[in-house]
């Protein structure tokens, strides 16, 4: 079969690899039909600051069809519509314990210590798996994980009805924390996109309002943002335009160290909220699904097939998108 794999820091191929053996006990061997790539996918290619082993099927946003179940499976059957948990936590620590698997002490991500789902297929374990109506079209039904990130910053940030939410960037989860913030009720959304294409396209779809990281556009101080660049002069400016206790909901993936005004968040008691992934939150994005189908098929792009995922990672780090996800159908 054909499989997308990551060999090292820039070394990306499409390869011709022995397709899965029979699923274990407690495993599904599944047919991908749609994977996104996300921001962490290009960190490890730029980095492989999170690779487990080499060499690696990278992804995991995706959603695919049951092809057979290993025993001891009984929530699934073949010709099933599945997303994934891109989520590989213990189960057994204090957090795991704790009802928080995104802050597993052992805490790994599919494609990044298992194969992933740049492949024509796979084979993941049942536990991490939730069914999808198949009436969902492929490619809305792999924004399920981004929306749950999306979701999870959202909860972070606890916006208050009635009053504005500032959104910095309008990436993946940028431009959807602005689909949802508008669906669920909050707003008015303001949000801050360099890429003009992009700010178009989610002011158009979202109905979020377009501003500069200034007082001026601004106009009052904020009390709830979301971060979701990871630039840390975005940030900077964050701190800078924030109310007294605000809160800033911190999604954005950084590149190196920050360096923060520490005066100014102790001196207005602002507090910088990290959010790692989701916690429970997959089920809730697969249900919004069908609701928000429409504006989702406006947001990402064509799909593609595997053998232009290199040049799709080319041009996604060069900030070559106009849209908010490229997707691959393998």
């Amino acid at each position: 079969m054909r499989a997308v794999r990551f060999h090292g820091i820039g070394k990306l191929t499409v390869e011709d690899i022995a397709p899965p053996t029979a699923p274990g006990a407690g495993d599904v061997h599944l047919k991908v039909l749609a994977a996104g790539i996300c921001g962490s996918d290009l960190h490890n290619f730029k980095t492989g600051q999170w690779i487990a082993h080499l060499p690696v099927t990278p992804g995991h946003e995706f959603t695919a069809e049951v092809l057979a179940v290993g025993t001891g499976v009984t929530d699934f059957a073949p010709g099933d519509r599945v997303v994934a948990d891109s989520r590989a936590s213990c189960g057994a620590c204090v957090q795991c314990q704790a009802g928080r698997p995104n802050l597993c002490l052992k805490l790994g991500y599919v494609g990044e210590v298992c194969d992933g789902g740049f492949a024509e297929e796979v084979v993941l374990p049942a536990r991490g798996l939730l069914k999808v109506d198949a009436a969902v079209p492929p490619q809305v039904a792999a924004l399920s994980e981004p929306l749950a990130v999306a979701l999870h910053a959202i909860k972070r940030a606890e916006p208050v009805p009635g009053k504005s939410v500032l959104v910095a960037g309008a990436g993946p989860v940028g431009g959807l924390s602005c689909l949802l913030l508008k669906h669920l009720g909050f707003g008015p959304v303001l949000f801050a996109e360099r890429n003009a294409a992009r700010r178009a396209l989610v002011e158009d779809v979202t109905g979020a309002i377009p501003v500069e990281l200034d007082a001026v556009w601004i106009g009052q101080p904020f009390d709830c943002a979301i971060e979701a660049t990871g630039v840390p002069v975005v940030l900077d400016k964050l701190i800078a335009l924030a109310g007294a206790a605000a809160r800033i909901a911190l999604v954005g993936i950084p590149s190196g160290a920050a360096s923060i005004n520490a005066i100014a968040v102790v001196e207005r008691e602002l507090e910088l909220k990290g959010c790692s992934a989701f916690r429970d939150e997959l089920p809730e994005a697969v249900r919004l699904l069908q609701e928000l189908e429409a504006p989702l098929v406006r947001l990402v792009e064509e799909p593609i097939g595997l053998d232009a995922v290199p040049e799709a990672y080319r041009r996604l780090i060069s900030g070559g998108s106009e849209r908010l996800k490229t997707i691959i159908r393998p």
